[in-house]
């Protein structure tokens, strides 16, 4: 269930297999060859090609116009829904909404004054366009939507479309719940497509679904190359891959809140990569006591998930001390980081690289998933030492804002004709001259 590793002893075979999440995340070429004529089909033949991959991929069998979810559908899911969930829904969505719009009074237009009668700025608004990908091939994820959706929205992007994969056996239905996110989300432009197909539509357009130039969305594999895919023809996609996590313990922590925030990510797939990292032996004894014996309560899928998870991908690592135990946290960047230790604002200080950082064993993995508000859509493969989670950031872009006066512009002026002579743009230059400065 946990394979054990000691930092200083591991070699450089075994450092590189953590770091790449395990041969799992590679996507195998046949796989990408697939998905790159699937691509192609739908740029080309249109709905038509949606249409053959429902059928073929999904068992759905569908005409054009039922690859938009009807308003009765939206009505039926409504009718529908578990109250408890429908209310747990709301909840979510009010705290991703008011963490996103505490982002967006950060991240406004603005001018400031460098210099006498020399003004820049930004001038700050939401994309045109946005898909947003849902996946629901292993399980349904109305979280998932929450969490891309709802900054979305939040930065009011005029255009959004919803792609979302048919229940797995479902006779071509959408998740109640997912509908429901959407429908309190206000965005009823929603369509039921193959995953990968579904990429391809969003970024090319098809007589049934709008182009965008943005594609946002975590799934799987095939979605993730289908997402790669379209960025040769400049959609801007945003790849998240297989979930990840770290912890990182002390003595302090509690062994049996540590083994179920553990197989908390781990039960998600044998993709998954998860991480103990601590300088204590015991911890890493009792965890392991603690994990088997959580295990046994588990499905048998989520078991196999989480041996896979923890005892292939992952372990537990053991280190010198708190400071190498960061350390390797920072060289892992894992999409989910715990700091399961008796200071943890102090740890986090320490921390430069993670999708997000769950201070203390009162912030587990499940929260920050659902209903913490902070993102959950998270970089993953080690994207995030370069890179954030999705929030109303994404969907926002800005155009520079600059303003000289006669008095700024001769201030400028000389450097401004160095520069250009020095590039050979004489034309540069004499667009100063000719208002004359020189």
């Amino acid at each position: 269930m946990l394979r054990q590793l000691t930092w200083n002893s591991m070699t450089i075979v075994e450092r590189d297999w953590i770091h790449r999440r395990g041969e799992a995340s590679e996507a195998a070429t046949e796989l990408r060859a697939s998905i790159r004529s699937l691509v192609e089909d739908v740029r080309i033949r249109g709905d038509q090609a949606l249409i053959d991959a429902l059928a073929r991929f999904d068992g759905v069998e569908v005409e054009a116009a039922g690859l938009r979810v009807s308003d009765d559908e939206f009505a039926k899911a409504k009718a529908s829904l578990d109250p408890n969930v429908h209310a747990a829904i709301r909840q979510m969505l009010a705290n991703i909404r008011a963490f996103n719009e505490a982002l967006l009074e950060r991240r406004s237009s603005w001018t400031a004054e460098i210099a006498p009668g020399h003004v820049v700025g930004e001038k700050v608004g939401p994309v045109a366009s946005a898909a947003l990908f849902c996946p629901s091939g292993k399980a349904s994820y109305p979280s998932v939507l929450a969490q891309v959706a709802t900054p979305a929205v939040v930065a009011g992007v005029p255009q959004i479309t919803v792609i979302v994969p048919p229940v797995p056996g479902g006779g071509g239905s959408i998740d109640d719940a997912v509908l429901v996110v959407a429908d309190e989300l206000g965005l009823r432009d929603v369509v039921r497509v193959n995953g990968p197909a579904g990429i391809a539509a969003a970024a090319f357009g098809t007589e049934s679904i709008p182009a965008h130039g943005m594609v946002v969305g975590p799934g799987s594999p095939p979605v993730a190359l289908a997402q790669l895919e379209v960025r040769a023809y400049g959609v801007d996609t945003v790849v998240l891959g297989p979930t990840e996590s770290l912890v990182v313990a002390d003595r302090s922590a509690n062994p049996v809140l540590l083994a179920a925030d553990l197989l908390n990510e781990a039960e998600h797939g044998t993709d998954s990569t998860v991480l103990l990292v601590t300088p204590y032996r015991s911890v890493i004894d009792a965890t392991l006591i603690e994990l088997e014996r959580q295990a046994r309560d588990l499905p048998e899928v989520r078991r196999l998930a989480a041996a896979s998870a923890l005892g292939v991908n992952g372990g537990a690592i053991l280190v010198d001390s708190m400071d190498v135990a960061v350390e390797v946290a920072n060289w892992f960047a894992s999409e989910h980081c715990q700091l399961a230790v008796e200071d943890p604002w102090s740890v986090a200080e320490g921390i430069e690289h993670a999708g997000e950082i769950l201070l203390g064993q009162h912030t587990p993995f499940s929260v920050g998933n659902f209903t913490l508000g902070g993102p959950a859509a998270l970089p993953t493969g080690g994207f995030a030492n370069r890179a954030g989670g999705i929030t109303v950031e994404q969907f926002m872009k800005s155009a520079a804002i600059g303003h000289l006066d006669a008095g700024a512009l001769a201030a400028v002026a000389a450097s401004t004709i160095a520069l250009s002579e020095h590039e050979g743009f004489n034309a540069h230059g004499n667009a100063i001259r000719i208002r004359g400065f020189d």
